[in-house]
């Protein structure tokens, strides 16, 4: 059967940039508050949605997430992301996720890989398309983690993971963890690239009393203000970053020809880069802005592509979090690199830049042996900020405190984790893990992870990893690989210890690792990584060592975030016992 030919593409050079107003998915009527608990009700859904790519061109189809608790979402026209969900530390609440999607994927689908409907009879046009919602960051319990064989459709068919054989799936999020910038996406096995770039993501913000969001009125006499003393209401906003391809009339185009001769049609890919920049749904936006400081959320929401962010002007970010909760103290940076999957939470501080246009940038080549394809006029550009709003005095000014954990009105300082000692070898319980990459039967690309010890290992593979619930263990990833992968695990928040350059004998690309090497001293993450995070960069011939406790039971995952990857086939289940 000849492959339909490529509709044409839109120009991204066309697309008008910082005219789209940004929004502000914390605004209020566009987020859950779900601060006090309770049962909320979100579908999953397609619509058209405005990208804010040009007069004349139309709206795309998109996926999105829809809750009758946030009013304005739906009347605003949003069909793409999802509301952000604003939760309270230690008070749990209950989402029923629905899925009404129609029986047609929006994006090309290669069903050769292992995906959700390998060996059974369904398929999308009988029995929906399979979808499973992940908290990434968050402290799940195993049967509310959103595993990728926890997938779901929307005719009730069902992985061995779902709830029940429905198309409502209701999960319980305790939310037992510190404030923080987490987020969900979808995570259906084989098929997470697709169901992302479809728009299947959303922000998931965890206040506690000492981060509460709020922002001090002077004209009430109640202090609203956060006692941290950052900002807080208008002045923070989350910003959730995509790279996305479009065809000439406006629909998302995602590419999927054969990357070598003889390959399935459609086929995965190695990885995706767009050519066109979306900052929460919107093509390069623009966000007016008072002379003063705001709080920014940073997600890199973007299948393959990381972003080295930088301000011209020289203006710094002041990061104060990490994926998951508030570092120690500020640090300055000029430049802020995302891998996918990240997040970072920052400061930045506008006070002396009134009637000025300032650009986010990136500069990000990538360290993959594809490079990353860099245009400085379109994917070097994420979106504008003009300083044109005058400063409201009823608001006061928010300078970044000089710490952020351990003093007065603030949680307690970041400990280093202990490691379990291994009783029979007196040292820390370690695991040697490794990242590879080898060909597929179809001589395409395929990333995989494995231990030391036994090589690559495929998602089908037995489980090799089991932890003892409530030890604290070391893990280490050896990148045998010309890329860089960002590791996400699923349950935990992990320190980084250290990176490493190793050599190693292998008998193939996928073997086992013998006669390793240590090259050099350790190198200490930086000091904007020094916090807890649950996705770490491994750079190759590097090895990344981190520390995490493992608290629930249960089955979860491990995996490169670089959702091409992920999808082929590069996770792994493991075992909390």
């Amino acid at each position: 059967m000849a492959r339909l030919p490529v509709p044409p593409l839109l120009n991204p050079r066309t697309v008008p940039k910082f005219v789209n107003p940004l929004p502000n998915l914390l605004a209020p009527g566009f987020f859950i508050d779900a601060r006090n608990g309770g049962t909320f009700n979100i579908s999953i859904s397609q619509g058209t949605h405005n990208f804010g790519l040009g007069t004349g061109i139309p709206q795309g189809q998109a996926w999105g997430y829809h809750s009758s608790s946030a009013q304005l979402w739906d009347a605003a026209g949003l069909n793409y992301l999802g509301p952000a969900i604003v939760v309270q530390k230690d008070v749990p609440i209950t989402v029923n996720w629905t899925s009404n999607l129609p029986k047609q994927h929006l994006l090309p689908v290669d069903t050769s890989l292992h995906w959700a409907f390998t060996r059974t009879n369904y398929t999308i046009s009988n029995d929906g398309v399979p979808v499973v919602t992940h908290l990434h960051g968050g402290h799940n319990r195993s049967q509310y983690d959103g595993l990728p064989d926890a997938w779901f459709t929307s005719t009730g068919k069902g992985g061995r993971l779902a709830i029940n054989n429905g198309n409502v799936q209701p999960y319980t999020y305790f939310n037992d963890q510190e404030a923080g910038n987490i987020w969900y996406h979808d995570h259906a096995l084989g098929i997470t690239r697709l169901n992302v770039y479809a728009g299947l993501a959303g922000f998931y913000i965890v206040r506690d009393r000492y981060d509460t969001g709020g922002h001090d009125d002077l004209r009430t006499p109640q202090n609203e203000g956060n006692p941290l003393g950052l900002p807080g209401g208008a002045y923070e906003i989350p910003l959730a970053i995509q790279d996305r391809q479009f065809t000439a009339n406006g629909q998302l185009f995602y590419p999927s020809a054969p990357p070598v001769p003889g390959a399935p049609d459609p086929s995965v890919l190695p990885e995706f880069f767009g050519d066109t920049i979306l900052v929460n749904g919107k093509a390069w936006p623009v966000l007016d802005v008072e002379p003063r400081q705001y709080r920014f959320r940073l997600l890199n929401g973007s299948d393959s592509r990381s972003y080295n962010l930088f301000f011209d002007g020289g203006v710094k970010f002041s990061q104060i979090g990490t994926d998951v909760a508030l570092l120690n103290a500020p640090v300055d940076v000029n430049k802020l690199f995302l891998a996918p999957g990240e997040r970072a939470d920052v400061v930045v501080d506008f006070s002396k830049l009134a009637g000025k246009t300032i650009v986010m940038q990136n500069n990000a080549g990538g360290p993959m042996r594809r490079p990353t394809i860099l245009d400085p006029q379109t994917t070097g550009q994420i979106m504008a900020f003009r300083v044109n709003k005058p400063l409201d005095p009823n608001y006061p000014l928010t300078p970044v405190p000089a710490t952020l954990r351990g003093g007065a009105n603030q949680p307690a300082a970041i400990a280093p984790l202990t490691p379990t000692i291994d009783p029979v070898t007196g040292q820390p319980i370690t695991k040697k893990l490794a990242l590879f990459e080898g060909m597929d039967d179809a001589g395409r690309i395929k990333p995989q992870l494995g231990t030391v010890a036994n090589g690559a290992l495929r998602w089908e593979d037995p489980i090799t990893e089991y932890v003892k619930l409530g030890n604290t263990e070391v893990w280490e990833f050896y990148n045998t690989t010309p890329d860089a992968h960002p590791i996400h695990l699923h349950q935990t928040s992990f320190q980084i210890l250290n990176r490493q350059k190793f050599t190693a004998t292998q008998l193939s690309p996928t073997a086992p690792l013998t006669n390793i090497n240590l090259l050099g001293q350790p190198k200490l993450p930086a000091a904007n990584e020094a916090g807890w995070k649950d996705t770490v960069v491994v750079n190759p011939g590097e090895v990344a060592r981190i520390v995490a406790k493992f608290d629930l039971p249960g089955e979860y995952v491990w995996h490169c975030h670089i959702l091409s990857h992920e999808d082929h086939e590069m996770m792994r289940p493991y075992q909390i016992i």
